[in-house]
C-alpha cells in the first residue's frame, strides 16, 4: 500500500486528492515542515527518503517519489481505468504535458519565491522587496492561463484529469497567500474542490 507523507495544504494535498481521484488505498502521514523532531522533514529518517526535507514524498514498496507532479502521473497509471491523464490520444497528452509544465514553472514559481522569502528560508537570506515582483509575476502567468480554462469546464479535453488538480490546487495556494485571483479563476477553483474525492482529502487535512 503507498504512504504518502505530507501536511495541510502544501504540494502534498495534490497527491492526497489524486489518490482519491484514483480510488487507491494509501496510508496518509503527516510529518512537521521544518522540524528536525522524529516526526519532522529535516529528521535524519526522512531524509533518506526526500534529502531535501520537503512534502510530498510517496512511498510505493521500494519505488520513493518526491515531486507532486511526478507523483501524480504515476498514481494515474497506477490505475488507468481512472482517465486521470490522456493516454490514448497524442494531441490531448501533448497538451495535458503544456499546461502542468507550465503550471509548474510559471503560475506556482511567484508564489513558492513569496512564501520562501516570507517563512521558508532564513532570515538572513530573505529579501523583502521581492514580495511585490511576486504578485507582478503571478498576475502575469494567471493571462497566460486565461486560455487553458477560460469558457472551459476542465483543462484538457472534456473530462477532469491531473491538471485540473495542479491548477486548481495552485490557485488556491495563490487566495490563501493573499494574492489577487479574479472571480473566473476561484469560480473554477470552487468547482474542482467541489468534487467528491477533493473533500475527503480535505478531511484528512483537518
Amino acid at each position: 500500500m503507498p504512504v504518502l507523507y505530507g501536511r495541510g495544504q502544501s504540494r502534498s494535498f495534490r497527491v492526497l486528492w489524486a489518490l482519491e481521484e484514483a480510488n487507491i488505498p494509501f496510508e496518509y502521514r503527516e510529518v512537521e515542515f521544518g522540524s528536525e523532531g522524529l516526526n519532522g522533514t529535516m529528521s535524519k529518517k526522512y531524509r533518506s527518503l526526500n534529502s531535501q526535507g520537503k512534502i510530498p514524498t510517496l512511498v510505493d514498496n521500494d519505488l520513493v517519489i518526491t515531486e507532486s507532479a511526478a507523483i501524480l502521473n504515476y498514481i494515474a497509471a497506477k490505475n488507468p481505468s481512472s482517465n486521470l491523464i490522456p493516454e490514448n490520444d497524442l494531441v490531448q497528452r501533448t497538451l495535458y504535458d503544456q499546461i502542468c509544465f507550465f503550471v509548474l514553472s510559471e503560475l506556482e514559481q511567484p508564489l513558492w519565491t513569496n512564501g520562501k522569502h516570507q517563512f521558508a528560508l532564513p532570515k538572513e537570506q530573505r529579501i523583502s522587496t521581492i514580495l511585490e515582483v511576486t504578485h507582478w509575476e503571478f498576475n502575469k502567468s494567471l493571462q497566460a492561463l486565461i486560455p487553458y480554462i477560460q469558457g472551459k469546464k476542465y483543462a484538457v479535453g472534456d473530462v477532469f484529469t491531473m491538471a485540473d488538480i495542479l491548477i486548481a490546487h495552485t490557485l488556491n495556494w495563490a487566495d490563501r497567500s493573499k494574492f489577487k485571483v479574479p472571480r473566473e479563476f476561484l469560480t473554477y477553483r470552487d468547482d474542482m474542490y467541489h468534487r467528491p474525492a477533493c473533500k475527503k482529502a480535505l478531511l484528512k487535512t483537518e
